[in-house]
């Protein structure tokens, strides 16, 4: 594993404002070294479609299933951090769907969870192909990008009203799904289904990554400036129980306890900072 090399670059790029409703950005990865680089990536309850450019990159799953990136795969909502890894002369560019895109292009959220696929077989037919062949003849990254928001334009499609307001909903004292449901005269459980079907996750499971997002970046804050981390204080500040509530959601989604994350930080990317 490498680390602070040169030969590897990678960074987001910035969404304009008018695709800020279906993308929270777009990621690119380059391995220009002879070394094979590995990363973690955390959960982000995001689905996303990535493309591959010369050697082909790879995914490891918990069992250590490795399953190669030809010239795209879909993937997610992710739920759980995944190894990843660049080999030599590898290039990634990863498009991160926001709240219900997926099932405003696709009209399914949950049907990739759990397993990777060829987002092909969610349009029946080559489109994919020939926006990985029109990407693959630029060379500029940010020219793909501008490419790939021209091409999502026309598939698009007007947002659920009610998901709008499940992904729009900002009042941290209420209950979402309580209160969107008064404002439509539905019950609850037609609102939780809505939910699931729209982002591919219930509100319930979004708000326990929330409270675990909430902590990894008080962590990192705090290790960034301190010595120790006084685990008292995150269990405190980020509402959990006691500390094993804190270690079982650390297994939960990373499989590694808190202090091992520490230890290990540095090679894990966080999908949402």
């Amino acid at each position: 594993m490498i680390e602070n090399n040169p030969e590897y670059t990678n960074f987001r790029i910035a969404i304009p404002t008018r695709f800020e409703e279906v993308f929270t950005h777009f990621y690119f990865a380059e391995n220009k070294s002879n070394e094979l680089i590995t990363k973690t990536l955390l959960p982000s309850y995001q689905t996303i479609l990535i493309l591959s450019f010369g050697e082909k990159p790879y995914l490891l799953s918990k069992q250590q299933t490795r399953i190669e990136i030809d010239k795209y795969l879909m993937i997610g909502p992710i739920k759980h951090a995944f190894d990843y890894a660049l080999p030599p002369n590898s290039e990634i560019l990863t498009i991160n769907f926001k709240d219900d895109a997926f099932y405003r292009f696709f009209g399914n959220a949950a049907i990739a969870e759990h397993v990777p696929m060829n987002p092909e077989d969610l349009v029946n037919d080559d489109c994919f192909s020939m926006l990985w062949f029109e990407l693959s003849k630029l060379t500029d990254i940010h020219a793909r990008a501008e490419h790939l928001l021209k091409f999502s334009e026309p598939y698009l499609v007007n947002r659920n009203a009610i998901a709008e307001q499940l992904a729009n909903f900002k009042e941290q004292s209420l209950n979402p799904i309580k209160s969107v449901a008064c404002q439509n005269s539905q019950t609850e459980r037609n609102i939780q289904l809505n939910h699931k079907k729209h982002f591919g996750y219930s509100a319930k499971e979004h708000n326990r990554y929330e409270r675990f997002l909430k902590t990894v970046e008080l962590i990192q804050s705090l290790a960034s400036s301190t010595s120790k981390i006084d685990w008292f204080e995150i269990v405190a500040a980020c509402g959990y129980y006691d500390q094993s509530q804190l270690i079982k959601d650390f297994k939960h989604y990373l499989n590694l306890s808190p202090t091992k994350y520490l230890q290990f930080q540095q090679d894990i990317c966080n999908p949402i900072s």
